[in-house]
């Protein structure tokens, strides 16, 4: 009885995983290849798929180091030092976690937007944001930001401080 279970319920895991993950990915090659492969290739260098495929390399070149260069720090202050604001900073690079992407879009909107608190400015120094591609990075920046930090903190925690201390005695400087 317990290995029919056991073989039941692997079934029923195995066709869960089927039926969400592998049937839409069935779909999708099979929507992209339907003309066949040269309509694929007709598809993939169109002017408006290229320029696509190249705002995403834009904007993840510029996120992925930004993501690193602030995840690092904050994760170094967060796990290396006690200091005021430090449960504000944890908040914070939580934040995207907590908050959803369309509202996230909607708050951008309200602050760099035509109308928004900085809109009217931006505009008068034709400095685009919205629809643009700092608005993208900003975006893109914003909701993959926890990932690096929440990933360097635990792993900075349990490193502890012996090193550094045994280099301070050593005579090393900060």
């Amino acid at each position: 009885v317990k290995l029919v279970l056991a073989i039941a319920s692997v079934g029923i895991a195995l066709g869960f995983l089927a039926l969400v993950l592998l049937l839409p990915l069935v779909l999708v090659f099979h929507q992209a290849l339907a003309k066949g492969l040269p309509g694929y290739w007709n598809a993939i260098l169109e002017p408006d798929a290229l320029s696509a495929a190249k705002l995403t390399l834009l904007a993840a070149a510029i996120a992925v180091p930004a993501n690193l260069i602030f995840g690092m720090a904050a994760a170094w202050c967060i796990a290396k030092f006690e200091f005021r604001g430090k449960s504000v900073l944890i908040t914070l690079i939580d934040l995207p976690f907590a908050v959803s992407p369309v509202i996230s879009g909607m708050i951008f909107v309200l602050l760099f937007g035509a109308q928004g608190w900085f809109g009217e400015w931006l505009f008068e120094h034709d400095i685009k944001i919205i629809f643009a591609v700092p608005g993208i990075v900003l975006a893109t920046t914003f909701v993959t930001a926890p990932f690096v930090a929440r990933e360097l903190i635990p792993l900075m925690q349990e490193q502890g401080t012996e090193e550094e201390e045994a280099a301070i005695v050593l005579g090393a400087s900060g």
